[in-house]
């Protein structure tokens, strides 16, 4: 589906696309779009300077790809227009001056148009009769299509195939319409394509002022001297003012008669033409598809330390390493973000534990966000990335029931984690904050290790974060598990992953820090 009909016939939308449901075709589902918080990832890598190519850019993190062919044809094109200064600059060169009229565009296509005498209160209203948003609408389309039919073939498959989708909308009816002649004739609007050069036509152009008709209204004024009373045509001795007062009431009724008829036989009917065509929308796609390369190529350009293109490779099973990984999010405002390594190969289990506020939910985060970013072709902040594709991304975190829910915290969580399950396969890669909250400790060992045993004969890579150090250590002495642990200097994080098992909780630090500690409590009382 394109975004022009994603869009119908509202207004464009940026964030218009949604991610999956569980179980559903899709490498994201609803709870983890959430949890990895795409919309901030969003805004982090988003440097597209058009609408469409935001909407394009944000729909890829939504829906990413999971196929590694058509990854790696991507991260090629990005990489050509990192490397190629010249090609980047006539692309950016092209994208910013669609991005001047790309609003008229969509006010075309989107906005409502006010009957006579209007005023225009916002971009959702057309006043007038809308040749302005005609014509620079139209160019918007027309000036970018122009400007790729003269670049060359690229080196990269994917930026070819885009580029050629931009040029293919030249062979096009929408094109035709777009590009003129325009004829409105007894089978409708036609383009010089449709048309039988016999048959008689009206002629749009997108202008009130048609000198042809003046032409025509002059010659008739002047054959009326010969026609009508004397004293009807020359009301002064000259003859100019006569002409001039004759002239007057016809303009008066020249501009509404014709206006109207331009807006309500050709512009409307040509509008709703566009907004529904195919091919409109493909070429629509295209025009974002660029700007989102772009995007993508100035991520990496605006983050102060130099990131990577990931490698990607098959496997049978989901794999992934990485050296001095950072969140993508948090880096880029902090300068001495914390970087860490992290590898799954053969082991499927990764156990992770340690206090809160130590950095484990973060880690987790910079792995599926990572992910994320390289199946949508992108750089991504690490000094070495190497992995598969993910054919599902699976973040589960604790969430608070619904009252009609009737399963309290425990069935909630837990018919997630059940969905997640059956939808997992070995290529995919799941997190899962906590297992089993709000049940009995021994109900919670016992339903914890049931699942987690469950994802490993899957062969499911799952990260897990978790409190629980006994189950840490059931695990991690059946050898099905991996276990880190954050790394604390005294009682300060380090917010580096190093293995081994946390078995504090360092409660009391987090009590202290937000000023309900045993001491603190002591003091309210006292001065209570």
């Amino acid at each position: 589906m394109t975004l022009l009909n994603a869009w119908k016939e509202k207004r464009p939308d940026i964030r218009v696309s949604k991610p999956a449901n569980t179980g559903d075709k899709g490498v994201l589902d609803s709870g983890a779009f959430r949890s990895i918080e795409v919309d901030k990832l969003f805004d982090t890598v988003n440097h597209a300077q058009t609408t469409i190519g935001q909407a394009v850019l944000y729909r890829s993190l939504v829906q990413p790809l999971d196929d590694l062919q058509a990854i790696t044809e991507k991260q090629d094109a990005v990489k050509e227009i990192q490397n190629n200064i010249e090609l980047k600059s006539t692309l950016e060169r092209l994208v910013a001056n669609a991005k001047q009229d790309e609003g008229y565009f969509h006010k075309l296509l989107f906005s409502k148009f006010l009957s006579a005498g209007g005023t225009a209160r916002d971009d959702t209203e057309i006043e007038g009769y809308g040749y302005v948003q005609y014509r620079r609408g139209t160019r918007f389309m027309l000036d970018f299509v122009d400007g790729v039919d003269g670049l060359e073939t690229t080196q990269s498959s994917y930026l070819n195939n885009v580029l050629q989708s931009v040029k293919d909308y030249t062979a096009t009816r929408a094109y035709a319409l777009m590009s003129g002649p325009v004829y409105i004739t007894e089978k409708g609007i036609q383009s010089k394509q449709d048309r039988s050069k016999l048959s008689p036509a009206i002629i749009f152009k997108p202008q009130v002022f048609k000198p042809l008709l003046f032409i025509m209204l002059f010659a008739i004024f002047m054959a009326a001297k010969f026609f009508l009373p004397a004293d009807i045509v020359n009301i002064s001795r000259g003859g100019v003012a006569g002409g001039a007062i004759f002239l007057i009431p016809m303009m008066l009724i020249y501009f509404p008669v014709i206006g109207g008829f331009d807006r309500d036989s050709c512009i409307k009917p040509l509008r709703d033409e566009y907004r529904a065509s195919d091919d409109v929308g493909l070429a629509l796609d295209a025009i974002g598809r660029v700007d989102e390369l772009l995007s993508l190529a100035k991520y990496a350009d605006s983050c102060a330390e130099p990131l990577i293109m990931p490698e990607l490779i098959a496997a049978d099973h989901h794999k992934i390493s990485l050296q001095g990984a950072k969140n993508p999010v948090l880096s880029k405002a902090d300068a001495t973000y914390v970087g860490n390594d992290f590898n799954i190969d053969q082991e499927k289990l990764v156990l992770i534990t340690g206090p809160n506020s130590g950095g484990k939910t973060a880690f987790c985060k910079t792995v599926t966000q990572i992910q994320l970013l390289a199946q949508i072709g992108s750089y991504v902040p690490a000094t070495s990335a190497t992995l598969t594709v993910a054919d599902k991304i699976f973040y589960q975190a604790p969430e608070i029931s619904q009252l009609e829910d009737g399963e309290g915290r425990f069935g909630t969580e837990l018919k997630r984690t059940r969905d997640i399950f059956l939808a997992s396969s070995a290529k995919s890669l799941v997190v899962l904050d906590e297992l089993s909250e709000g049940t009995t400790f021994e109900e919670k060992m016992e339903t914890s290790a049931n699942v987690l045993d469950g994802f490993y004969q899957k062969g499911c890579n799952v990260l897990l974060i978790t409190h629980n150090h006994q189950l840490v250590d059931h695990f991690v002495d059946q050898r099905m598990g991996y276990a880190l642990q954050v790394e604390f200097v005294d009682e300060d994080p380090t917010h580096k992953l190093i293995p081994g098992i946390s078995r504090i909780s360092h409660a009391h630090r987090v009590a202290k820090k937000i000023g309900f500690s045993k001491d603190d409590i002591a003091r309210h009382l006292a001065e209570g």
